[in-house]
């Protein structure tokens, strides 16, 4: 048994995809609190650049406002107390400032609600996090790229309903997968220029603000109206954040914007896979997951098995996002000017969208960047059917010449006779008199070729290659 401590660590073992992946220190419980920190340092610095509050206080405050004065555990049990961590928050951090300025102490969270603070943290946190999403989706972007233009014509078998449909090549599917990683990448990219900060004081009306600096600010000299304006400017200014239209306190479209946006990554990254895991298979092998560490992929019953530990943990991350985003989604359906239990839901639910699509992410650079591919598999399971899989193509030339039901007819007979010998489909319909009459047995193999009928997968690469990666985040 260990200590209390080490108990209470959530160190990710539940969670394998996000364990030890760089976004698990973006949202960690210290992150989140130095996240409101961050939002209170700020809060003080655009009061100060407006004249309502002392410039010395805001230095002392953004000199207290560090995490490692401040006792984690103690402030998570207070805020049983008062269903949020700001309350316990503002009075410890009024308390260490207090020690070097008695006066600034008295402007710590100045007019302000805990609202504003945290739902500020929720966003900057938010933010960082998605920073690293997007570094790790370019890194899985450009190492689709390479594998669809290196594998551009190489054929394999297209898969429909589970069961070899045409042909296509692997080139057009690497090709699909990137495309999907960038229409993610450019969503997270639309929300992080439009997270905002938070700021409505205790119902939305900033009235707390405006009174403190009618009362003794600089500001009580000048129109007050304008005042609303300008402290939301300068706090997105010094948070890094944008600047909402109205407060959100109950009006929770960024965190439901949040939640979609995460949902559409993880689910992009879960399409990637499942697809890997498919061809993975033993009786398949067309890919196979890069080695990695010694015991990637090890079964503890059975040793000659190497797993796609990676794909799984991605998977894994892609069936659990959406599910939370529901959650948030709910959350839209806020009461009043305030909601009792609605915002409290988000928090953990957001956090573990970002872990789990944070750690996706990562995960899934290493799988793009070392896949191996399997030509020679390919080109083997075209085979399995006998040149069934061109049954289409078979099927639009002898129409014009046979009739498109006499044509159909011909082929399921002589796909049927195929199946049954286990003797090759062009044989049997080299040898149908109708089709004898017309074509050569040349003529009847070149249709059957699976590689001639890739289509216009390798036009459709070159277009999506066209498309340029992502933006730096």
């Amino acid at each position: 048994m260990t200590g209390n401590q080490d108990l209470l660590t959530d160190a990710g073992l539940l969670s394998p995809v996000r364990a030890g992946t760089p976004v698990e220190a973006e949202v960690c419980d210290l992150a989140w609190l130095q996240a409101m920190l961050d939002a209170e340092s700020a809060l003080a610095r655009a009061q100060a650049r407006l004249g309502t509050l002392p410039r010395s206080a805001a230095a002392a405050i953004a000199a207290a406002a560090y995490t490692d004065r401040l006792d984690l555990r103690e402030l998570a049990l207070a805020a049983r107390e008062t269903a949020n961590p700001v309350v316990g928050l503002v009075r410890a951090l009024t308390a260490l400032v207090a020690e070097h300025d008695p006066a600034a102490a008295e402007y710590v969270h100045r007019g302000s609600t805990s609202q504003d603070i945290f739902d500020t943290a929720m966003m900057l946190v938010s933010v960082r996090a998605l920073r690293i999403v997007r570094s790790d989706l370019a890194r899985v972007a450009r190492a689709l790229a390479d594998l669809a233009a290196e594998h551009r014509d190489t054929p394999m078998a297209g898969r429909t309903l589970a069961l070899h449909a045409v042909p296509t090549t692997f080139g057009l599917k690497a090709a699909g997968w990137r495309q999907s990683v960038l229409d993610a990448d450019r969503r997270l990219a639309e929300l992080l220029a439009g997270l905002p900060v938070s700021l409505g004081g205790a119902a939305g009306t900033l009235a707390g603000y405006l009174e403190y600096a009618r009362l003794d600010g600089a500001w009580a000299v000048r129109d007050p109206g304008e005042y609303p304006d300008e402290l939301v400017r300068v706090f997105a200014e010094e948070t890094g954040l944008a600047r909402p239209v109205l407060p959100w306190h109950a009006l929770r479209t960024p965190v439901a914007d949040l939640a979609a946006a995460l949902a559409l990554t993880a689910g992009v990254l879960g399409k990637i896979a499942v697809d890997v895991q498919s061809m993975a298979r033993t009786e398949v092998g067309e890919v196979a997951e890069p080695a990695g560490a010694a015991g990637r992929g090890a079964s503890s019953a059975m040793p000659h098995k190497r797993n796609p530990v990676l794909s799984t943990l991605i998977r894994s991350a892609a069936l659990q996002v959406p599910v939370l985003a529901a959650g948030l989604t709910q959350c839209l359906v806020a009461e009043d000017e305030r909601s009792a239990g609605v915002w409290h839901a988000e928090w953990q639910l957001l956090r573990e969208c970002l872990r789990l699509v944070g750690g996706a992410a990562h995960t899934a650079v290493e799988l793009a960047e070392g896949l191996e591919v399997r030509p020679g598999r390919m080109r083997g399971n075209l085979d399995l059917t006998g040149s069934q899989i061109v049954s289409e193509r078979i099927a639009a030339v002898l129409a014009p010449q046979l009739g498109k039901a006499a044509a159909r007819q011909l082929l399921t007979r002589a796909s049927a006779e195929a199946a049954a010998s286990g003797r090759p489909l062009p044989e049997f319909l080299a040898a149908a008199p109708e089709v004898a009459k017309r074509f050569t047995p040349e003529e009847v193999a070149a249709w059957c070729d699976p590689t001639a009928y890739p289509g216009a997968a390798g036009q459709l690469v070159d277009r999506a290659l066209r498309v340029g990666g992502p933006e730096p985040a």
